[in-house]
């Protein structure tokens, strides 16, 4: 149900302002920014409550808000000429407020479950056995994986043959549904493992995180320490919690969001979780950046589905290859290999830049597009009707510098279809590099949930959330600055370099791990590991 919302909520509000993406826009930067400044509150509020209580309470309110999301879409659809002329059509717009309003809030509840569930449920049941947490890691991924593919082919048949506000409906009632059947399996997985009614003592826990913070100085404790430590301590004086004032509680949540990020840059995993945040700042991978990019380079939808279905085959693999490779090298060793094969991968999007049919032109301001928008009044290019001899297009005319041939022009005259050799080269290094993109992403998971201490897990993870949403936005930025296709290609290689730099830092940290033993691959010592390592930095083969 999360994957079908996340994939029909961008086109319910395309179909809603006649065509345009600006609500699409509005909408992914409420919820990047959201998530951006909300991230460590929300792990904060993970960590102070009981596992059951936080696991049921976001279930509740995800669903329940898609469903409201659902019926009020289901009513603007219904009713949007009627709307359209009450108040002059404020009420209309109230109602966009109001949908991207809740539906933020519906991925707010949503990244509190990811955080719950995938970062914290799940150490708890694989327990001491770190073989079985990676298991139980990569196939939580492969069910996404097959759900990324499943959900938008169902939305989207039920939407094609049937009309937005059916498709809405269908998606209310299976998160209706979904939310009981979840509810209940929350319910019993909670009732099988009698460790999760159980969360370690705050006190013991920053005792823990004194271990675990490794920093120059010895003498004193980092601020981050400090300031749980004083946050615990007052945990056990129920009588100064009462005399807190108005302005403290005003500004607790900016306190809370402090201690996240200090917290967070003094974990021993701090490098790591950065490199995979520089992986969130680029254009290769299937958004909707891209597909719209190979549209005016000449792929049809369905060549864009199957590319989508391929991205997700190699996904899959990529779970595989963790597995094996940590079993084989160990866990910081396999992040990596992983690094290395995505890099390889990528050169072939660098090497795309430069073939036949790539519109990359240095010539052209990458500003020169929105320039030309905002200060010459220059009107939006209409789309002319295709050319029916044009071989290997989708029907979408030429879009480069924002000129169109007309429709009746001269067939002489007309544009030549565009080489397939640039475009073919920048999808297969995407869709081979998610092999190694996927492996690095549960090594990155995986280190986090064995490094992070448990009182700690919710707020580190939400910080890690932010991290990869400011990075995510910052992409977003970089195309809103340079939308022409002739800048695409300097976009690519902007973002192999980022991708290059969060590796770099993932490096350094395995260096600083691991010492003379970064390149000896050899299969650690399960027992011998678990035993040996102290608490809250077990990950060091």
């Amino acid at each position: 149900g999360d994957r079908m919302w996340h994939f029909a909520v961008s086109v319910f509000l395309v179909e809603l302002y006649g065509n345009s993406l600006l609500l699409t826009a509005v909408y992914g930067l409420v919820v990047a920014g959201s998530v951006l400044l909300l991230g460590a509150l929300i792990g904060d509020w993970v960590d102070k409550n009981s596992r059951l209580k936080v696991a049921q309470t976001s279930l509740v309110v995800q669903n329940s808000s898609v469903i409201l999301c659902g019926v009020i879409l289901m009513i603007i659809f219904m009713f949007k000429t009627q709307l359209l002329t009450l108040y002059h059509g404020w009420l209309l717009t109230l109602c966009y407020i109001l949908v991207i309003t809740i539906a933020n809030i519906a991925n707010l509840a949503s990244t509190a479950t990811a955080i719950t569930i995938q970062r914290d449920w799940i150490v708890v049941v694989a327990g001491e056995d770190r073989s079985k947490l990676a298991d139980m890691n990569a196939t939580i991924r492969r069910i996404d994986q097959l759900t990324n593919i499943l959900a938008p082919m169902a939305v989207g048949q039920i939407m094609t043959f049937g009309s937005p506000m059916i498709g809405c409906g269908f998606i209310s009632g299976w998160n209706l549904m979904s939310m009981c059947v979840e509810y209940l399996l929350l319910w019993k997985v909670y009732q099988k493992t009698p460790t999760l009614a159980h969360k370690s003592a705050k006190v013991e826990a920053s005792e823990l995180k004194q271990l675990n913070v490794k920093k120059e100085s010895d003498m004193k404790p980092a601020e981050g320490v400090q300031l749980i430590i004083e946050k615990d301590v007052s945990g056990f004086e129920p009588q100064q919690e009462k005399e807190v004032g108005c302005a403290a509680r005003i500004a607790e949540p900016f306190i809370t969001f402090r201690d996240g990020w200090v917290a967070y840059y003094n974990q021993p995993v701090f490098l790591a979780g950065m490199g995979l945040a520089f992986l969130y700042m680029t254009v290769l991978g299937f958004d909707c950046i891209t597909t719209g990019y190979a549209y005016t380079q000449g792929l049809s939808g369905s060549v864009l589905s199957l590319l989508m279905g391929a991205s997700a085959v190699t996904g899959i693999m990529g779970t595989v290859a963790f597995t094996w490779f940590r079993r084989k090298c160990g866990l910081i060793r396999t992040g990596l290999i992983s690094g290395v094969a995505q890099l390889a991968c990528l050169i072939l999007c660098v090497i795309s830049v430069f073939m036949p049919g790539s519109p990359m032109d240095l010539t052209v301001s990458p500003f020169a597009d929105i320039s030309a928008r905002l200060f010459e009044n220059e009107p939006l290019p209409t789309i002319a009707s295709p050319e029916p001899g044009m071989i290997f297009a989708t029907g979408m005319p030429n879009l480069l510098n924002g000129s169109i041939a007309p429709a009746n022009s001269d067939p002489e005259m007309s544009p030549e279809p565009v080489p397939l050799i640039s475009v073919s080269l920048l999808f297969a290094g995407v869709i081979a590099a998610r092999v190694g993109l996927w492996s690095f992403d549960l090594t990155v998971t995986q280190l986090l949930q064995e490094n992070v201490i448990e009182s700690e897990r919710g707020i580190i993870n939400g910080v890690q959330n932010s991290m990869n949403y400011l990075l995510d936005l910052l992409h977003f930025i970089m195309v809103i600055l340079a939308p022409n296709p002739e800048a695409f290609g300097l976009l690519v290689l902007i973002s192999v370099s980022f991708v290059a730099m969060g590796h770099i830092m993932y490096f350094r940290f395995a260096q600083k791990s691991l010492g003379k033993q970064l390149f000896v691959c050899h299969t650690p010592d399960p027992k011998t590991a678990s035993d040996s390592s102290p608490p809250g930095n077990t990950s060091t083969v």
